[in-house]
């Protein structure tokens, strides 16, 4: 199916990401990874990247991170040409969470979000001044969770974790925050906080874009504005969440069945028999 950019709005908004004709191929097989994708993520949205496993979310994920090139095609990030600038220091503008991210469990979880500062798994203390430290202090508390601070973080709960991650993120100030699954493994009220989380944060800060992938459309909070639906390293549809959080888009994307749901700015989806049964 060709891709579809079902009522894609045009904004007068900076490009945060730009990505055409990009091409990722597997270098030890040739294997096609993402194919032909064209994406332009703008300041103050906030998408939603769904697809099965294996449909290349994590690859795209990580040429947004600009942790890798593509093997053709461009990627601008933050208006700088992967393969014409230091990626090390785009990486620093660019705020990154997962599950997976290494932090030392015994550090308490202001440390945590100090680190996000230097960019470092262990702290740097000469890096951080009295104005770095109350900066730490204030993420916490915009996360809801100041009272953890002291709290070692191997320790705190899963979804404490995750809005420890997100805080940590946000110390560079970036204009655009990547998350990798950032609801793995929560149980429900978790989740619920996390939610909410991430809906103050787009609230609070207007100009932030961020990337969220996940599995599950009840982890989706009210402040999407954006899907773009992979399948097989394609882009099968991107667009206004309207638009491509159907019952039609998701059954092609994910080859069964699926019904959408949405209540109060939340959605929700199930699935029935596979196609064709």
């Amino acid at each position: 199916m060709a891709e579809a950019r079902t009522g894609e709005d045009v904004s007068d908004r900076e490009a945060v990401v730009a990505l055409h004709g990009v091409n990722v191929h597997r270098h030890t097989s040739g294997q096609v990874i993402l194919s032909e994708i064209d994406w332009t993520v703008r300041a103050g949205e906030h998408w939603a990247l769904l697809g099965a496993n294996g449909a290349g979310k994590t690859i795209l994920l990580r040429l947004l991170g600009a942790l890798m090139h593509p093997t053709t095609g461009s990627v601008e990030v933050l208006g700088s040409r992967l393969g014409r600038v230091d990626v090390r220091e785009l990486r620093a503008c660019i705020g990154h969470v997962s599950t997976a991210q290494r932090v030392p469990q015994d550090i308490d979880a202001h440390t945590v979000v100090l680190t996000g500062h230097t960019g470092t798994v262990q702290p740097l203390w000469r890096k951080y001044d009295g104005e770095v430290r109350r900066r730490g202090h204030e993420l916490l508390a915009e996360l809801d969770i100041k009272e953890l601070a002291d709290r070692p973080y191997g320790v705190c709960s899963g979804g404490q974790r995750a809005r420890v991650l997100i805080a940590r993120a946000l110390m560079a100030e970036p204009a655009l925050l990547l998350l990798d699954e950032p609801f793995n493994a929560l149980d429900l009220p978790s989740r619920e906080d996390l939610v909410e989380a991430m809906q103050r944060l787009a609230e609070s800060r207007p100009e932030l874009a961020t990337v969220t992938v996940t599995h599950h459309l009840e982890e989706l909070s009210p402040a999407i504005s954006h899907t773009l639906l992979l399948r097989e390293g394609r882009v099968l549809a991107r667009g206004p969440v309207a638009d491509t959080l159907t019952d039609s888009w998701m059954t092609s994307c994910f080859g069964r069945r699926i019904t959408v749901v949405r209540h109060e700015g939340r959605w929700a989806a199930y699935s029935g028999r596979r196609q064709g049964s």
